[in-house]
């Protein structure tokens, strides 16, 4: 059904309305992430492939440090990626005889819930979550209209899913096993539907090659996160979690489950149920982060928009109430979705409203904080930049001119780099995460100023060739993560360090070079 022009306008407004709103609620006081630092290094550094994520992400990032890498510019790619999404959501809706109300239903999720912040970041999560829903609108459409071109739809936005994030593969399995365990299982006898697969193979082809040469450091990758983070999920965490990520509007893609699993006009959709189920079963069974779901809600936001809509359509009255209900919960819950003003004020309302004793402020170290993790990982770090500039320009020419500054994490590594122009720095290293694969071969150097948490232990033998330590600085920022963090010195390295720095640096690398 193609909507008329009064709906394309609506529908085009609330699209301008969903770009323009983020850059209207954070404060100017916050920074990038941390770990968008990481994905902005990738676009000085393209490649197919990287040791965390495919490639797709650092080709935005390319575009956004051509562009100068202003806030803005880092921002704006998953704000379109929203619209983009919101898009689909409404096109589905549509397509079904929804109308406004349909519409603003399905739109209101983007704009004031949890996916506020999915698309506010720039991360691999932006990317999954259109490609997740992109995928499921190619099924629904050749469903809806029988036309091929929409199983291409599905196996493009499959393969460049896969060129976004790995995640991608547990959907369009979910989908694979959605259609078998429905009627629609005869998708399997079209021959389009194995030359879309195959498209979307030849797309993800590059990276599959890319992670073959380098050992597949996504393992790697993967393991790290299982030791550190994802071990420590726990299946009924991961559920209530789903209803607390969408809480102002679960009624939305609830509603829209029940559509598709059990009503007459949603059966030729009833693969969407079974496919929800069968992700979040996977999830759970790999001990997922909670967020790592967020892909598979917009397409239930559209069935149940529709849904409401239809039931409610002589009971205007329940509409005012599901919508003043999910405005007012969302509007209350905002701060903790978007930082909109500086954190000594977000934790103020915190403890004022109680929020603060919900589970949104357990980081990652288990440990109770007064800001959330995100808010704390966007602070700081211009501040650290500076302090690192402060302390590399504050030694003699001599030292300066052999002195390396090397990082331990990739997130201060990421900091530096990005701010570097601003501060006169030179180039600063890491071995962590992607930024290993762009330390150099060769060293001649003499000095290194370390910037990290801790001294180095005795057993970290590349710090026992120095002749001397001193500790020039650290950091001091209250709620900021990194708070703490040192600026070391080490000076008057021997004649074996810069072989043994050499030495270590392609072991590390041969690690992932066949």
């Amino acid at each position: 059904m193609e909507p008329s022009k009064k709906l394309r306008r609506f529908i085009f407004i609330l699209a301008a309305i969903k770009l323009i709103f983020p850059y209207l609620l954070q404060d100017s006081f916050y920074q990038p992430h941390r770990d968008e630092f990481l994905y902005l290094a990738e676009g000085n550094h393209l490649a197919w492939g990287y040791m965390e994520v495919p490639p797709l992400l650092s080709v935005f990032a390319w575009l956004t440090n051509l562009l100068g890498g202003h806030i803005f510019w880092i921002k704006l790619w998953p704000d379109l990626f929203s619209v983009f999404t919101f898009l689909l959501v409404a096109n589905i809706i549509v397509s079904l005889g929804g109308k406004r109300f349909a519409i603003l239903m399905g739109w209101l999720p983007f704009v004031i819930d949890g996916y506020l912040l999915l698309f506010f970041l720039f991360q691999p999560n932006f990317l999954d979550c259109f490609f997740w829903t992109l995928m499921a609108y190619g099924i629904i459409r050749f469903i809806q209209t029988g036309a091929n071109k929409w199983l291409y739809v599905f196996g493009i936005a499959a393969g460049l899913g896969m060129m976004s994030k790995y995640s991608v593969a547990f959907y369009a399995l979910s989908i694979l096993a959605g259609l078998l365990l429905t009627s629609k299982r005869n998708i399997f006898l079209n021959k389009h539907f194995y030359f879309s697969a195959l498209a979307g193979l030849l797309i993800f082809l590059p990276n599959l090659i890319w992670q073959y040469n380098h050992r597949f450091p996504v393992v790697t990758h993967m393991k790290e996160l299982q030791e550190e983070q994802l071990q420590y999920n726990s299946s009924i965490g991961f559920i209530i979690s789903q209803f607390m990520m969408n809480l102002p509007f679960v009624f939305t893609w609830i509603a829209g489950l029940l559509f598709v699993l059990f009503r007459k006009e949603g059966k030729p959709f009833r693969f969407i149920g079974w496919t929800y189920f069968v992700v979040i079963g996977l999830l759970i069974v790999l001990r997922g982060k909670d967020y790592y779901a967020l892909g598979a809600y917009p397409v239930l936001f559209a069935f149940g928009a529709f849904y409401i809509e239809s039931i409610t359509e002589k009971l205007k009255w329940y509409r005012y109430a599901l919508l003043i209900f999910g405005i007012a919960l969302s509007l209350f819950a905002l701060p903790l979705i978007m930082p909109l003003a500086k954190p000594i004020q977000l934790v103020k309302y915190y403890e004022k409203t109680g929020l603060n004793k919900t589970g949104a402020f357990v980081w990652e170290d288990h440990e109770h904080h007064p800001l959330t993790q995100d808010f704390a990982d966007m602070i700081g770090w211009r501040e650290m930049a500076q302090k690192a500039s402060e302390v590399y320009y504050g030694l003699p020419k001599e030292t300066r001119d052999k002195t390396m500054i090397y990082c331990r994490g990739y997130f201060s590594a990421g900091a530096l780099n990005y701010y570097r122009n601003e501060f006169s720095l030179p180039e600063v290293y890491s071995d962590n995460a992607s930024f290993l694969f762009w330390m150099p071969d060769k060293y001649n150097i003499k000095n290194l100023l370390l910037v990290g948490h801790r001294i180095p232990d005795k057993d970290d033998i590349v710090f026992q060739q120095f002749e001397k330590m001193t500790v020039k600085d650290s950091l001091s920022i209250p709620l900021f993560r990194e708070t703490g963090m040192k600026f070391i010195l080490f000076e008057n390295g021997n004649d074996s360090l810069n072989t043994f720095i050499e030495k270590g640096i392609y072991k590390l690398k041969h690690q992932f070079i066949r």
